[in-house]
């Protein structure tokens, strides 16, 4: 195996196991470190080339979330997987099965890169909803850039509770409980009257094919994550453009008089270039030096910044060129340090 290829497992498996998936660190630390079989599958990830690892081409989990599609789809592979537990030589053997049974459809797989919903990141989105509304009075038009599903365009059809307390749609199907330290988000009315997205590959939650993908993401021995998922997928009613996302945002930045304008992102402009990000990050600015007190811009991101834990939450808002600081947030938004 090349060594870059099982470094990358190993470092996946740590990185799931951290975040509370014992059986994805099983099974990222097994694809590592044992010999596969001969297939397609094989040859294509033996000499893949590029940046393989979690923050670029995702190899591991593309493999595990092909993996796990055949689990959902009830292929023999579901009598290792949770919530059962085996140990390595039984999980292995039954991996390796799987390989050579399903080479087409796991090469075929592995082809698009890991596409997910995390739908627990819509509770800093809330948060960011209530301090936007609470600052400008106005309704919201929201552009998600990386919004994949699109699912976390809907973020203010559920509900979390958030520094004690509950905001949010009343009865939503989804609540989100993340362990938040700091105060409570402003209290304000929060109304979205548009909200769009933009993704390379864009997936449509209603499409079986598609959705199949979005579960598969999801780690196996998470199962209130998948149950968060299918009712999110249930609220789904948003549009999401096949487009790159900055040429895509160049034509939503025109301004609306009695709207907020809220452009997002999380875990996702890390993988735009460099190039797009500071061409972006230009037409973002100049947008807002043209906003006004009736016709906000906002840009959020929750994105990786080299520090730890987690991820960092920046809010700039326009007019003014504001920029807050609003904390740190895991990964999966299990928890959330505000600042805000």
């Amino acid at each position: 195996m090349p060594p870059a290829l099982s470094q990358a497992c190993a470092f996946q498996g740590q990185t799931c196991a951290a975040l509370g998936s014992p059986f994805m660190g099983q099974l990222c630390a097994l694809l590592g470190s044992r010999d596969w079989p001969d297939t397609r599958l094989r040859d294509r990830y033996f000499t893949w080339e590029g940046d393989i690892g979690p923050n670029a081409q995702s190899l591991p989990l593309r493999l595990a979330g092909g993996l796990h599609a055949l689990v959902i789809n009830a292929d023999s592979l579901a009598a290792v997987y949770p919530p059962y537990v085996v140990g390595d030589d039984t999980l292995w053997a039954a991996v390796a099965d799987a390989m050579v049974r399903e080479d087409t459809f796991l090469t075929d797989w592995v082809d698009s890169p890991p596409q997910t919903n995390e739908v627990r990141r819509a509770a800093v989105l809330i948060a960011v909803g209530q301090v936007l509304a609470g600052r400008f009075g106005l309704p919201m038009r929201l552009s998600e850039l990386g919004a994949s599903g699109g699912l976390n365009l809907m973020w203010d059809q559920f509900a979390a509770n958030l520094g004690g307390k509950c905001f949010g749609k009343t009865g939503a199907d989804v609540i989100l409980t993340p362990d938040w330290e700091g105060q409570a988000p402003p209290d304000a009315d929060v109304v979205v009257i548009a909200r769009r997205g933009v993704d390379l590959n864009p997936l449509n939650p209603k499409d079986p094919t598609d959705q199949l993908r979005l579960r598969a993401y999801l780690w196996p021995d998470q199962p209130d994550r998948m149950a968060r998922t299918v009712a999110a997928i249930n609220a789904f009613d948003a549009q999401v453009d096949q487009a790159d996302a900055i040429d895509w945002l160049a034509g939503q930045m025109g301004h609306i008089a009695g709207q907020t304008h809220l452009i997002y992102h999380t875990i996702a402009w890390q993988y735009f270039p460099a190039d797009v990000q500071a061409r972006g990050a230009a037409m973002i600015a100049a947008a807002g030096e043209k906003a006004t007190k009736d016709a906000p811009l906002a840009w959020f991101g929750m994105e990786p910044d080299g520090q730890s834990p987690g991820a960092a939450m920046t809010l700039r808002i326009w007019p003014g060129d504001i920029t807050l600081d609003l904390g740190r947030v895991d990964f999966h938004g299990q928890w959330v340090q505000w600042k805000g």
